[in-house]
């Protein structure tokens, strides 16, 4: 929580913190600010004091919306810096910037963070190390940077915004289960539009994006809604051209974002239009199995990886392979069972065989539980996943409900 960026700023020997970029599809800045229509900004912090947003002169209304000190880059006019940076538009960025730290008093190290196109950062903090040797200019991999642990627990309002995300979420996909149910069906199984013509999958996705943004809900990352062997490879996010077939699996995982890189849910169902074979409903069963063993010892305070180590062992005692039975296996179970959901889709705490104890379903935190099976070379996928908050008297809630059957009745077909 933001409550303690100056205690982990601390722990980590940092004076003072940069955020370059944009305030919106930036999670730094958007965490700081809230968002909104402000370009081009640094947000600079040094420890034990407020956040200072520098702007341009155009967006001060925009920056002031965020509650926090702003500052004009006006107070520090290019005409100042045009001499000595002559035609390097990167020096005299990096001039300005050394006479607001210079200002500011910051020495020691800073810790860099943003997202930016690489070569202007990579310029500037070049040409700053320079020009501030006294300055230690610090890069963090993802799990385990200062806002990965700031934005691990989430305050109640950002747990609600969440919960919001998860209606729009099973609404959509309720009404992605409509829509299909009552389609045609022909002779071959295959599932025909509204015109009579074959329904393709990108069809399908077109529909679903549409009911997103009618519900003002983005899918800035994209979404999974794939079939029959596209469904066996995780990520996969199926191809456009396939027709919808009854029979085979469908994994349709979904995690849409507020609109300007706010908060996102993370959801998926595994449906069989029509009929499931029998190998796919013995599988779907460990799957559930499985799902139902794991939440129901989810605990306050557990390791996550706790929630990892029982799927493998579950899996393994059903006869799939994992990755501590396997070093790479592409069948079976082959990913970790969750992860951090908030303004990143990915975000900590991590579940992986590889993370550390400290990863805890500490009060505050929000994560995904989503155990599944994965078989290329029998055509069939299958994964449940729900995003789950640990509240803050240690329950655990389930933010969105939606049921969980695996074959989905036609209201037009009835199997010969």
């Amino acid at each position: 929580m933001k409550k303690d960026l100056d205690q982990m700023m601390k722990e980590k020997g940092l004076s003072a913190f940069m955020i370059y970029g944009h305030a919106e599809n930036n999670p730094p800045m958007t965490y700081m600010t809230g968002g909104g229509h402000v370009t081009h900004a640094t947000l600079i912090k040094k420890v034990g004091e407020e956040p200072v947003l520098f702007c341009g002169v155009m967006e001060r209304d925009e920056a002031a919306k965020s509650g926090l000190k702003v500052r004009l880059y006006d107070e520090y006019p290019w005409q100042d810096y045009k001499e000595k940076a002559g035609d390097d538009a990167s020096l005299l960025s990096a001039l300005r910037l050394q006479h607001i730290f210079a200002d500011m008093g910051i020495n020691g190290k800073v810790g860099v963070y943003g997202t930016y196109e690489f070569s202007i950062l990579f310029g500037l903090v070049n040409h700053m190390t320079r020009l501030m040797p006294q300055v230690e200019f610090v890069g963090e991999a993802r799990e385990n940077s200062l806002f990965s642990y700031v934005m691990e627990t989430k305050e109640s309002h950002e747990v609600e915004r969440i919960r919001r995300m998860g209606h729009i979420t099973t609404e959509v996909v309720g009404k992605t289960a409509e829509y299909l149910t009552n389609c045609q069906v022909n002779e071959a199984e295959q599932l025909l539009d509204e015109s009579g013509n074959l329904l393709r999958l990108g069809a399908v996705k077109e529909k679903i994006s549409l009911w997103l943004a009618e519900r003002n809900a983005v899918p800035s990352e994209g979404f999974i809604f794939a079939q029959g062997r596209d469904a066996a490879v995780p990520h996969s996010q199926g191809n456009p051209d396939d027709v919808m077939q009854l029979g085979k699996t469908i994994v349709f995982d979904i995690y849409p974002q507020e609109p300007g890189g706010g908060y996102f849910y993370d959801f998926t169902r595994t449906w069989s239009l029509g009929y499931a074979t029998n190998e796919a409903l013995k599988m779907y069963g460990d799957v559930q199995t499985c799902y139902n063993r794991i939440t129901s010892e989810m605990k306050a305070g557990m390791p996550f990886k706790q929630s990892n180590e029982l799927t493998c062992e579950i899996f393994e005692s059903l006869g799939h392979a994992t990755q501590r039975t396997e070093k790479n296996p592409q069948s079976g179970y082959i990913h970790s069972v969750g992860h951090g959901v908030g303004i990143n889709i990915h975000e900590r705490p991590w579940s992986g065989l590889l993370a550390t104890d400290d990863n805890l379903l500490r009060p505050g935190v929000v994560v995904t539980m989503e155990p599944g099976l994965y078989y290329p070379e029998k055509g069939m996928g299958f994964r449940i996943e729900d995003t789950y908050a640990v509240l803050a008297d240690g329950t655990i809630e389930r933010l969105a409900e939606y049921p969980y059957e695996l074959v989905q009745k036609m209201k037009h077909w009835t199997k010969k």
